[in-house]
């Protein structure tokens, strides 16, 4: 029987406990804690721009506030299918694997191993042997190399979770953003073929009028040239239109041309029912995803700082085996068990500055991911900004374009009455009915850009997602 190798003597056993103890009692690096947003950036206590009429319009599930059944189904219908979505969810997915391997690296292994050999000596009988071992090992986590591992797998975690918040809040947002552009192109085809029918009626009074002696040829071909450039207007309209269906297709995971059919019928452009509350600078950070992302991977990154600063100090390993070894499989165990008993510290004494070198690169790169997060929270707050200031010029030109189309409806309605009484020539007809399908093209496109600003709002607000927390490592 194989004696079992152990440290025996006592001086062995004073000499491991002191190795032990000075290993514990060697000061490990603490990573740094990532700065909050007030910290990295001084936050603004509120907004520069004016803000919206407040309600209480849900972040979350924003696109419900405009009241538009389609509008919900392709956001819902993206939110399950898009491809991006699905990008995001698979490296999330990753990121919890890879945390999970780390965390696996806290316990033991456990190995068991069988074997059999046959051999025969030159001109003898051949003989059989059989052998079984059972192994483990486990490098103590004295200094909190393997939990520092783990916690920067954990953050990870959370850094894919947000980011995949994020991709969420940007498809919604892209949906919403093609809806309207799509809504927008069928209300200024409508107000192309309004126009044009109208033109048309013109052009027909100018033939009659020429037949009767009442008007010139010039009156004529002039109505044909305003009735032709306003018929021209309606494809690109109508391409503009399919091109918005086609992306929406796309983003809810589609072939481009497989929502054509049930997105033709013209609706309405959506406008939010009710106004949305918007919270101070400081509040907004905390519930957009990509800040929280880039906060996690600042976690990350120090945690990673303490784990390469763990692994200069002492590592402690201990070993056990037991192996069985007999002529039959039945006899294996009948001759005891060989045992081994192994422990080890070690201490890195020269590597050409290995180690150091690679502390060195995880505290560059804590600071790169500082930086990235301040860019983060900077970028965040510029959105908001910039969405505040874009409605709030949406809403004062769709003011004033709402006026000016009363003004340009009546002016040509003044301009049909004098020309039929021969006040006025036939130029000022058509340039008031010019007038008239600027300002109404116009107003329709300031209705579209209103409503993609509230999207826009909505989408530096943060919303269109739901924190779920990542399960902890088990």
């Amino acid at each position: 029987m194989i004696s079992p190798v152990v440290p025996r003597t006592a001086a062995c056993r004073a000499r491991a406990a002191v190795a032990l103890a000075a290993a514990w009692l060697l000061p490990g690096c603490v990573a740094p804690p990532p700065p909050r947003p007030g910290e990295a950036v001084a936050v603004p206590p509120q907004w520069a721009q004016p803000l919206p009429p407040q309600g209480a319009g849900p972040i979350a599930g924003w696109w419900s506030v405009f009241g538009d059944p389609m509008l919900v189904q392709l956001v819902e219908a993206a939110q399950q299918a898009n491809t991006d979505i699905g990008v995001a969810a698979a490296n999330l997915r990753q990121a919890r694997a890879a945390r999970d391997v780390a965390a696996a690296d806290r316990w033991p292994g456990v190995s068991v191993s069988a074997a059999a050999r046959r051999s025969r000596a030159a001109g003898g009988d051949g003989a059989t042997r059989f052998d079984a071992g059972f192994d483990a090992a486990w490098e103590a986590d004295v200094f909190g190399a393997t939990a520092r591992g783990v916690a920067a797998q954990q953050a990870l975690v959370r850094s894919s979770a947000a980011t995949l918040a994020s991709v969420q809040v940007s498809v919604a947002a892209e949906v919403a953003l093609a809806y309207v552009d799509l809504r927008g192109a069928q209300v200024r085809t409508a107000v192309a073929l309004e126009n044009l029918a109208s033109q048309e009626e013109t052009l027909q009074i100018s033939r009659w009028r020429l037949q009767a002696g009442l008007a010139s040829s010039l009156e004529v071909e002039q109505a044909v040239g305003a009735v032709e450039q306003t018929r021209a207007q309606v494809p690109v309209l109508r391409a503009a239109a399919a091109r918005s269906a086609h992306a929406l297709a796309l983003l809810t995971g589609q072939p481009p041309a497989a929502l054509l059919e049930r997105l033709a019928p013209a609706g309405a452009l959506p406008q939010p029912e009710r106004g949305l509350a918007v919270a101070i600078p400081a509040a907004v950070l905390r519930q957009r995803p990509d800040v929280l992302a880039a906060e996690q991977q600042l976690r990350a990154a120090a945690e990673r700082v303490a784990q390469a600063d763990a692994r200069r100090r002492p590592s402690v390993n201990l070993a056990a085996s037991l192996s069985w070894s007999g002529v039959t499989l039945g006899g294996l165990g009948s001759a005891g068990a060989a045992r081994l008993l192994l422990a080890s510290i070690a201490q890195p004494l020269f590597d050409a500055g290995r180690l150091d070198a690679q502390l060195a690169a995880q505290r560059a790169d804590y600071e790169a991911a500082s930086q990235r997060y301040r860019a983060s929270v900077l970028g965040a707050l510029r959105e908001v900004e910039d969405a505040l200031a874009g409605l709030a010029a949406a809403r004062e030109r769709a003011v004033s374009l709402q006026r000016a189309l009363e003004a340009a409806r009546n002016a040509a309605l003044l301009a049909t009455q004098r020309h039929a009484s021969g006040l006025i020539d036939f130029q000022t007809v058509l340039e008031t009915q010019r007038t008239l399908l600027n300002v109404q093209d116009g107003v329709a496109g300031a209705q579209a850009e209103l409503a993609a600003d509230h999207v826009r709002l909505y989408k530096a607000l943060g919303g269109g997602w739901r924190a779920v927390p990542p399960e902890q490592p088990s």
